[in-house]
């Protein structure tokens, strides 16, 4: 939206040129998307390049059918714009839709259906689907409202850190309190999650990731298994790209959709804390040929959709279609519509699901240098927020190390996941990745990555085993899904520590526990940005289910209770958490130290020595370098092994010592002075080095 044109529009006395159906109109502004109030009326733009005729459509809010029908004349379209302001309309009265007719040509991607009423691409509030899990009408029918943008920010300012210096909590909106036990007075909303701002302000987070907030289908592929209703619960099927779910809010927000979004974000701001959110930018629930037909699909099918020379839908998303996001028109719409949720919502930062799509040419092969992630990568508006990838897609175009990042993207590092799992658990011939990993990974992230801190580092994510299911599960358990487990990765490099599934024995819920904080441990001390899932610093668990996208019930839904119950693991999550931020040299090179040691640095169990081989049973880091407070020099020391090893720590100067910080293989790990240090099996200790002379 461009807001000089808004505001010259507002100042100037409009008059109506034409009157149509009883309403006065006239040609409107060309150059802003969407439906936009002004203070004469309403002006409505819309995009559909190959249509012959567009018809606005005015409904009563509730109603079939619409009370008004406006043609948009001939002359109001210029090349495939169509714009008419409407005057008179009070936006509190009305919602609205479109009709559009053109060719029908399937076999050339031509399908206009001028029956099917469609919901405006740019539409920044959507009804039909307030009630979660409800769709009212089985035809899709969505219909847009138009917002004010009143709401009042006061003095706010976004915190705007470094990537590196995030801690990413990635959770889903409803989940995360929807269970009793959250205790909240508004289960499963936005006001949900900011009665927990005091826990996550505790808990030491920078930054929380939220799975898909924008309008969605979660009713997409609704059915019974077992006796539970199963949904679309994660939220990846977007409807509109501009509009928050409403089904996401403690009460209706006519006219106003956005304001409790906004409110959790300003509060989230204000306590320190970042909102990135994640964006579904490679499909759309409009699905294959089969699929419903509400919106894209009737404005330009061939534009919007990646297609086969015989106009099918190519599927490079796993979900029936692929956005043709190199195209224009598809383009513009990307870049506006995450301008808008900069501008409006003040957002921090976007992950990209499926990111790789972005980077495909509209035949769908992957194109060197994508003009889309490129104008991304350099828009001005978005210069200050995050611009995370999931840098592979459900085609196989596979792009850790390799996306087209323009020395601006970040990326989920699946590698450092993969890698870090085998080697924590015990597969020890994973040394020499696991020894980029906590680093960096430097053999990843050069050349066009040069210059930004890329790694997003992470072992477990929404898609997945949860932490606690990872060291309680050899194998997934999806039953639940109603797919006979054959629904989820085969791939999970985790290990039950003896037994498979819950149990009471101490010893193996003993080493279960070391496990999980040997992960936090290692993740909070990598170089790159750390991430986990929310629960995790409490042992959440779904039951050994590794894809529960279709869970809306207690598999997914945190228990709360586990956080008194393993409140010595949340303390440990904390504890590691604030180390990290106290520690400038894990994240970033510093000043050279005065020790003379590099400021990073891989060893075994004895210092300097980094011949690593398939054999490695150990592995340590150490970073070093100098703040204006002093040295910062800290050792991180892993044992896989299920015996204990010797470590030998790096000499320091005279004047320094190493003291143990923590040992995931005792309960309480006193500051204690050492040069060398037995580590128990399977655990890892962290040490400082301290001056003790002047």
């Amino acid at each position: 939206m461009d807001d000089k044109r808004i505001a010259a529009a507002e100042h100037k006395h409009l008059i109506p040129l034409d009157r149509i159906n009883g309403y006065d109109v006239r040609p409107g502004f060309y150059g802003i998307n969407g439906a936009t109030a002004l203070r004469e009326g309403v002006n409505f733009t819309v995009c559909s390049v190959e249509a012959t005729d567009v018809e606005l459509l005015l409904y009563h809010r509730g109603e079939k059918e619409p009370y008004a029908v406006l043609p948009f004349p001939k002359h109001y379209r210029i090349g495939g714009v169509y714009s008419m302001f409407v005057f008179g309309l009070d936006i509190f009265d009305f919602e609205y839709a479109y009709r559009v007719d053109g060719p029908y040509e399937p076999k050339k991607g031509l399908i206009f259906d001028r029956s099917k009423p469609l919901l405006d691409p740019y539409a920044k509030a959507v009804t039909g689907q307030s009630v979660w899990g409800e769709q009212p009408n089985q035809d899709h029918e969505y219909r847009a409202r138009v917002v004010v943008n009143d709401f009042d920010w006061g003095d706010h300012v976004d915190p705007v850190r470094p990537i590196e210096d995030l801690i990413i909590y990635e959770l889903h909106v409803r989940g995360f309190t929807k269970d009793p036990s959250s205790n909240v007075a508004h289960p499963g909303t936005f006001e949900g999650i900011r009665e927990k701002i005091p826990y996550l302000k505790d808990l030491g987070i920078t930054a929380m990731e939220l799975m898909p907030v924008f309008e969605f289908d979660e009713t997409m592929g609704k059915r019974e298994v077992n006796g539970r209703t199963l949904l679309d619960y994660w939220g990846y099927n977007p409807v509109s790209f501009f509009a928050p779910n409403t089904s996401y809010t403690a009460k209706k927000e006519f006219n106003r959709e956005g304001d409790e979004l906004k409110d959790l974000i300003k509060d989230l701001n204000s306590n320190g804390i970042e909102v990135i959110l994640d964006v579904v930018f490679n499909h759309t629930a409009e699905g294959n040929e089969n699929g419903p037909f509400f919106s894209f699909k009737g404005f330009d099918n061939r534009i919007y959709y990646m297609l086969t020379p015989e106009g099918w839908y190519y599927n490079f998303s796993g979900c029936g279609n692929t956005l043709n996001c190199n195209h224009p028109v598809v383009q513009q719409m990307i870049l506006e519509c995450l301008r808008y949720w900069t501008i409006e919502y003040h957002v921090d930062g976007f992950r990209f699901d499926l990111a790789s799509i972005l980077g495909r040419n509209e035949d769908g092969s992957p194109a060197s240098q994508p003009p889309l992630l490129k104008n991304l990568a350099e828009d001005p508006i978005l210069r200050n927020v995050k611009l995370i990838a999931e840098a592979w897609d459900a085609g196989g175009l596979y792009q850790v190390g390799s996306f087209p990042a323009f020395s601006r993207w970040a990326e989920w590092n699946g590698k450092y996941r993969d890698d870090m799992r085998s080697f924590l658990k015990g597969d020890y011939w994973f040394a020499e990745a696991a020894a980029n990993r906590l680093i960096g990974s430097p053999d990843l992230y050069t050349g066009q990555y040069k210059g930004y801190a890329s790694s997003i580092n992470f072992l477990t994510c929404h898609d997945g085993f949860s932490l606690w299911d990872l060291y309680s599960y050899n194998e997934k358990h999806n039953e639940d899904n109603g797919w006979n487990n054959t629904d989820g990765n085969d791939d999970n490099r985790s290990w039950n520590c003896g037994v498979e599934g819950e149990t009471e024995d101490p010893e193996v819920l003993r080493l279960r526990f070391r496990m999980i904080k040997n992960a936090c441990a290692v993740l909070m001390c990598s170089r790159g940005t750390p991430m986990f899932l929310a629960g995790d610093e409490f042992g959440d668990t779904r039951l050994g289910n590794n894809n529960p996208y279709c869970q809306d019930n207690e598999i997914s839904w945190l228990d709360w209770k586990r956080l008194n119950t393993n409140q010595t693991l949340y303390q440990f999550f904390k504890k590691m958490i604030q180390f990290r931020r106290e520690h400038p040299a894990i994240r970033n090179n510093l000043d050279p130290s005065d020790t003379g040691f590099p400021a990073v640095s891989i060893h075994t169990n004895q210092p300097w020595d980094n011949s690593i081989d398939q054999d490695t049973k150990c592995l340590a880091v150490c970073y070093a370098g100098k703040t204006e407070q002093g040295e910062d020099l800290v050792y991180v020391a892993l044992n896989v092994y299920w015996e204990k090893q010797r470590f030998e720590l790096p000499k320091l100067p005279d004047a320094y010592e190493w003291r143990r910080f923590v040992d995931t293989a005792l309960d309480e790990a006193d500051e204690i002075t050492i040069t060398e240090y037995w580590l128990q099996p399977r655990s890892v200790a962290v040490f400082v080095g301290t001056r003790t002379k002047i």
